[in-house]
């Protein structure tokens, strides 16, 4: 009996001492935040210098043209651009070691961050710079910036302008004085389509609502404000639709030639368009849509309205 439990003991702390020993090696240690992925300190960020036991070293200073801060008692400035507030204070501390205190602590702080700055402009409700100490993309961007306002269009740009404070090293013949230009819908960021990490320096242009022309014979002459893509039947019925006397087999679109002052013409007919048997074609950017006139229906129609109004009057004089 008293082997019985003493093996039934031995086999619950074998089982007991596997399931400790498994548990201990599926845990997953906490992931170290990257350094990479901390804040890097960038020209005239304003840089706070704490030495614990000797506060009159205490110092507040910018990082200077050259990428380094001059400090108390220290006989060569120091490198700043480009590092953490970790690896600057560890440079500090062996700074202050070399000859002059035995076992420096020393405390970073950026206090002001105006290197790493992204600017909005455009139509957003709040355009300006703004300064994030992490890595943000696009929509969020636009989100800090209050959103399109209601003049805003569809498309934004983003112009890659480049950052002296971008720390990654570039060889010197990969330098130029070139601006990488990206294009996107605004929609498409706005549904999660399309996204962009942002780099510092980087410039955000939400563009204004695109402008097409209605000219002719429309209701409503004028600009039209394009906030999404639009058709030619569309564009028509925010005209307020075709006159009478219209030529609906005669409708021209004057479009911008690419690159040059000249425009191009795009007939179209409004009939074959209705019935399904040419696309509607969605019109860009200032396009001028040129309604003509149907000479004989304007004819019929001067008749028809000198008829109405010398009815009345005939009628009047009939004894």
């Amino acid at each position: 009996m008293k082997l019985a439990i003493l093996l039934i003991l031995c086999v619950f702390g074998a089982a007991a001492a596997f399931s400790q020993t498994t548990a201990q090696q599926i845990v997953v240690p906490a992931t170290p935040v990257q350094e990479e992925d901390r804040y890097r300190i960038g020209f005239q960020d304003i840089i706070e210098i704490e030495v614990f036991n000797h506060s009159n070293l205490n110092q507040r200073v910018a990082v200077g043209p050259s990428g380094t801060i001059a400090l108390f008692r220290l006989e060569h400035p120091v490198p700043a651009v480009c590092r953490t507030e970790r690896e600057l204070a560890s440079d500090i501390a062996n700074a202050y070691k070399e000859k002059y205190l035995k076992d420096p602590q020393i405390n970073v702080r950026v206090a002001e961050q105006k290197s790493q700055s992204f600017a909005v402009i455009g139509a957003v409700e709040k355009p300006g710079n703004f300064y994030v100490s992490r890595r943000i993309h696009l929509l969020e961007l636009l989100a800090l910036a209050g959103g399109p306002n209601k003049e805003s269009g569809t498309r934004m740009l983003v112009a890659r302008t480049g950052s002296t404070s971008n720390c990654k090293a570039i060889p010197a013949a990969a330098e130029d004085d070139s601006i990488a230009v990206m294009d996107f819908k605004i929609r498409d960021i706005q549904e999660g389509k399309q996204t962009l990490w942002m780099k510092a320096g980087d410039v955000v242009s939400v563009l204004d609502a695109d402008i097409v022309y209605m000219y002719g014979n429309v209701n409503k002459q004028g600009a039209l404000k394009l906030r999404d893509p639009i058709t030619l039947t569309q564009a028509i019925a925010s005209a307020e639709g075709l006159k009478p006397a219209a030529a609906k087999d005669r409708i021209r679109v004057l479009r911008q030639v690419p690159g040059k002052a000249d425009r191009e013409e795009l007939p179209f007919d409004l009939n074959q368009i209705e019935k399904g048997k040419v696309k509607d074609p969605f019109l860009e950017p200032n396009d001028i849509v040129a309604i003509s006139q149907d000479k004989t229906k304007a004819i019929l129609l001067g008749i028809g309205n000198a008829i109405k109004e010398s009815v009345p009057s005939a009628v009047y004089r009939l004894p």
